[in-house]
């Protein structure tokens, strides 16, 4: 069975009916192998995701980014793709897939199918036939190069996930590039075959009914033509996290290169007429380069993932926030967490604190524009999970425990206090301390004011006010730097991550609160054109224009 996207061509998915589907929309990340188990493998699956599709449509998300469920060895837990257009038996069959499409849009939700167009697995029959025939077609689908004239890797490209960028091939005394694990090959985006076959792999999935792509790294597709060193800008150390020591280079020749832009333009072109999405995942170093992701004719919108690298620092975030949405208004996916990195409940703090902190920061990437996205969990306020064993995550198993890793925000979603709780009826793939009731799903539903409904009431403001994303926005200087301040249309926004109480003048009267991550704010005012904020919290007011 195959499903299109014709069944949600009426619906109201889309939140402004003059724009494409995306606009307006909030989006959910599944992590599938920790989301829900349907078959009690201890391995999420997409017959678990339909089976919740309930509770995302009772949360109120439009779209959900599926993490790539395709057969793979697992070397990177889904991130090393041995084929594009087929589902790992791990999690499910083509039929769950379209079953899950059906489901999803009859709920009108969209589905996002996550592309890992930068690299293949190992055991993908193109890297298989490539290693086996040097003079082969095939071999020019990756990058290859031979030994540097002293011998040793071709440069000094590093791993993201530890040590050089290349593995020998001994038997053609070749090296064969890799940003990430060996495991990992990267593909050559200069060979015309390789963009043919991901024209085709966006076509086929579009036919099976995917609404759009989240693009990983797609900053990294094209690498400099002469493989020159990158500048090396801070020391490698014995025992150093994996991703300092990437950060100790600055990358100007194995990533953003110009011709990335390029490829697409060629991939909007190819999905245009499905209307689907691209939502690339680009590390771009400045905002001015992460905007030409998203300019008119390629990338519809790129994430912003500065703010889940941070810990709890308000005046950097701020700072880095009105720089990206300046440069790119419309184009900016807004998002606090994901599958990579630590839980910003955990990374602000904990406890209390972080979860008024994440909040605080969720509700002003709500009024942002573009897309913001939720990870599985954030709406439950989760700080990272506790493991009970080992690592899984392969930058932690190959480093010698140099790195924490990203095995935290990857434990199951707790949807109860049953075993495992609720995510499978067997062992889980991750073995992890149980959550508490009160960081479950079911927990939460019974607790009007946890956290989950504070996130659904956000989610549901947003949509009855679409000034929120869809008025031109402008900021409102605010006297503390720590204090962001902002007018879109009959919508004004105020985001105190300050530690103390901050007083804003809105600049015109009849002001009332429609949102507040906590209780707190006041309009002290008689007029309502100024508001009280309480520290680390984000009120969210409408103007009534009834008033004189």
């Amino acid at each position: 069975m195959r499903v299109t996207g014709s069944a949600l061509e009426e619906t109201t998915v889309g939140r402004d009916p003059a724009g494409p589907w995306w606009r307006g929309a909030v989006g959910y990340e599944i992590y599938v192998r920790s989301f829900a188990d349907s078959d009690g493998d201890g391995v999420g699956d997409l017959a678990g995701i339909t089976g919740r599709l309930d509770y995302l449509s009772w949360l109120g998300v439009d779209a959900v980014w599926l993490t790539p469920f395709y057969p793979s060895p697992g070397h990177d837990h889904g991130y090393d793709v041995s084929d594009y257009c087929a589902v790992s038996p791990r999690h499910g069959t083509l039929d769950d897939f379209d079953v899950l499409v059906e489901e999803a849009h009859r709920r009108h939700l969209r589905v996002m199918v996550d592309i890992v167009p930068n690299h293949t697995s190992i055991e993908h029959e193109w890297f298989a036939r490539a290693r086996r025939y040097p003079d082969g077609p095939d071999r020019d689908r990756y990058l290859w190069a031979s030994p540097a004239s002293g011998g040793g890797p071709p440069n000094n490209w590093r791993s993201h996930f530890g040590g050089p960028a290349w593995t020998l091939d001994e038997a053609s005394s070749q090296y064969w590039c890799h940003l990430f694990l060996p495991e990992q090959p990267d593909l050559n985006w200069r060979n015309p075959a390789v963009r043919d076959d991901f024209d085709s792999i966006l076509e086929w999935w579009m036919d099976r009914g995917a609404d759009g792509f989240r693009v990983d790294v797609a900053h990294g597709l094209v690498k400099d033509d002469r493989l020159r060193d990158n500048p090396q800008i801070a020391p490698i150390v014995p025992g150093m996290d994996p991703f300092d020591a990437f950060d100790a280079f600055e990358h100007r020749y194995d990533m953003d290169q110009s011709e990335n832009v390029e490829i697409f333009r060629r991939w909007n072109r190819v999905c245009a007429p499905r209307q689907a999405m691209l939502l690339g995942e680009v590390n771009a170093p400045w905002p001015d380069r992460q905007a030409r992701y998203v300019e008119p004719g390629a990338l519809h919108q790129a994430f912003f993932l500065q703010a889940a690298f941070l810990g709890w620092a308000p005046e950097t975030l701020l700072t880095m926030l009105r720089a990206m949405h300046d440069a790119a208004p419309q184009g900016i996916s807004w998002v606090l967490s994901n599958h990579d990195r630590s839980r910003p409940v955990s990374r602000f703090g904990g406890g209390e604190d972080g979860v008024r902190r994440s909040l605080a920061v969720s509700t002003l990437f709500m009024a942002l524009g573009g897309t913001p996205f939720l990870f599985q969990g954030e709406e439950l306020a989760l700080p990272d999970g506790v493991l009970r064993a080992g690592f899984h995550d392969p930058v932690s198993v190959r480093n010698a425990g140099a790195t924490s890793g990203r095995d935290g925000c990857r434990t199951p979603m707790p949807w109860d206090s049953s075993p495992c709780n609720g995510f499978s009826t067997g062992d889980p793939w991750i073995v992890s301390e149980p959550r508490p009731p009160e960081h479950t799903v079911e927990g939460q539903r019974n607790d009007p004011d946890a956290p989950l409904h504070r996130y659904r009431s956000l989610l549901a403001v947003r949509r009855q006010h679409p000034d929120m994303w869809r008025a031109p926005l402008e900021w409102i200087e605010t006297a503390d730097p720590e204090v962001a301040a902002l007018r879109r249309g009959s919508i004004a926004v105020v985001a105190n991550l300050s530690g103390q109480r901050a007083d804003v003048s809105l600049g015109s009267p009849g002001w009332e609160p429609v949102f507040a991550s906590q209780d707190g704010s006041r309009l002290d005012h008689p007029a309502h054109d100024a508001v009280s904020v309480p520290a680390e919290s984000t009120v969210i007011l409408a103007q009534d224009h009834t008033q004189p």
